[in-house]
């Protein structure tokens, strides 16, 4: 992720609009366009007021994070890879982890890839079994050592890698600090379970969340369809254009509301697009923030 990016999601993280940014640095609004845009940085004392305001280090400001280059820079590893040779039903449960990284690959074959910087015997904790039933195939990464979820929520992350030729539908169940789901065309993917931070980016065809937690969503490219059910749960969504989406109440007792300028209302939205947000369940709320 470039300086432009990180600063444009860090804003919109944080509900500040580019007009009360540039207000509280002391530059134009459109400073903070060239900056998101990556047509210029600011200079040293401005990205010192930048940190301040984020409450963040320069390291976190400046680098530039890639996020799957990150998953992968780990001490310690353990891979689990299965061929496919037809359209599969995949039915995924990982438990627990710090983060899930969801993406494509070109071979035609699964890869549930496990990474620590801390736990040096990743063959040993977990066992990754595979049961194949005609078009399904039902994957289960099982803890044998009962390492606690706090420590896999703070030392593992997994990597699930679904072949491009042969992935129409996939059930994930799992629990996660951060989700990324990227560079994804299939039918259906349900994720069931907990996620503080999901990133979404490039993903063709329908995605769901299901879950009694909140979400906090930020979605970067192409999201065909989204929908997210949950109970007595919220959803803090960033979309870059809200013109491409259109919002759908489904829900019993739900709400969407719009985040803007740092506001919460229940503006209405003009927004048309053929792209797809829901709301389902119970009590839920949908918050949009057009970053």
């Amino acid at each position: 992720m470039n300086f432009g990016d990180r600063l444009k999601q860090i804003r919109a993280n944080q509900g500040l609009s580019q007009e009360q940014l540039a207000e509280k640095i002391g530059v134009s609004r459109q400073a903070i366009t060239k900056w998101e845009t990556n047509r210029g940085l600011p200079d040293v004392e401005n990205m010192i007021i930048l940190a301040e305001i984020f409450k963040v280090t320069l390291d976190e400001l400046i680098l530039q994070r890639k996020n799957e280059q990150e998953i992968h820079e780990k001490l310690f590893e353990s891979e689990t890879v299965y061929d496919i040779d037809c359209d599969k039903h995949f039915d995924i449960r990982v438990g627990s982890a710090r983060k899930i990284c969801i993406c494509t690959c070109d071979d035609e074959k699964i890869h549930i890839r496990l990474q620590s910087d801390v736990l040096d015997n990743l063959n040993s904790l977990y066992k990754v079994k595979i049961d194949e039933k005609k078009k399904r195939l039902d994957i289960d990464c099982q803890n044998k050592k009962a390492i606690s979820e706090f420590e896999a929520e703070n030392s593992l992350d997994i990597i699930i890698m679904l072949p491009k030729e042969f992935t129409e539908y996939c059930e994930i169940d799992a629990s996660a600090k951060e989700l990324y789901i990227e560079n994804l065309k299939l039918k259906r993917l349900e994720y069931d379970g907990a996620a503080d931070l999901v990133y979404i980016k490039d993903v063709e065809g329908s995605l769901e969340f299901t879950g009694k937690t909140d979400y906090e969503i930020n979605i970067d490219g192409t999201c065909t369809q989204l929908d997210v059910n949950q109970w007595g749960a919220k959803t803090l969504i960033h979309v870059a254009d809200i013109n491409k989406y259109t919002f759908v109440d489904k829900g019993r007792k739900s709400k969407i509301y719009c985040l803007k300028n740092g506001v919460i209302s229940e503006e209405k939205f003009d927004a048309n697009g053929e792209n797809i947000i829901s709301v389902s369940g119970i009590g839920s709320e949908l918050i949009i923030s057009n970053s």
